[in-house]
């Protein structure tokens, strides 16, 4: 397997990241659909409005090799969400995780932070990467906080860097998490997972 070539399938205790199929689409529409996600003008997954244009868009970056898609599996084989690397730069050794959302119903459960954990693993352990960005609207306050509870760090913020499909201009705020950096994010995850566990007993 080349790893920036071909998606790997990363298994944990909450979820299991399998490569994305075709065949996921209802699943996936589902999985938007548990707390009407699509209405959250400030996140990706109001692409899925239209689900046939969103999965087609997500595919072709796939076939240019520029992402890679999961599909986000509980232990019972549900599909509860959708994540990506994006703009993959093997030549630089970076790339974006992004394009994430999960059902409603698995927020908050440690999903999240596994799901995180596992991507970063294999960016970093596997893939050599020398920085991982996580990129979210600045309207997008919920994700802000995941994102710096991960451990990863604020880099700025992109001013009128994208046009939405409802055509507003978004601007973007930008976080990374660099190589050297990776071992303490990943005790910071191990940690958070932890304490998900303890609060379960």
């Amino acid at each position: 397997m080349t790893a920036w070539r071909d998606a790997p399938t990363l298994r944990g205790d909450y979820v299991t990241l399998r490569p994305l199929r075709v065949e996921d689409r209802d699943a996936i529409v589902a999985a938007a659909g548990d707390g009407d996600l699509t209405a959250l003008f400030f996140t990706n997954v109001s692409s899925f409005v239209d689900p046939d244009a969103a999965m087609a868009t997500i595919f072709k970056e796939r076939d240019f090799g520029r992402a890679m898609p999961f599909a986000v599996e509980t232990p019972d084989g549900r599909v509860v969400g959708l994540t990506r690397y994006m703009r993959m730069n093997e030549a630089s050794k970076r790339l974006e995780i992004g394009g994430t959302f999960y059902a409603k119903s698995v927020q908050r459960t440690g999903v999240n932070t596994e799901a995180k954990l596992l991507l970063l693993r294999h960016a970093f352990e596997v893939m050599g990467c020398n920085v991982v960005q996580i990129r979210t609207d600045w309207f997008n306050k919920r994700s802000q906080a995941a994102i710096e509870r991960l451990g990863a760090k604020r880099d700025g913020v992109l001013r009128k860097h994208g046009i939405m499909p409802d055509g507003r201009v978004r601007d973007l705020v930008v976080y990374s998490i660099i190589a050297d950096e990776w071992p303490g994010v990943r005790q910071n995850l191990r940690f958070l997972l932890s304490r998900h566990e303890e609060s379960k007993a």
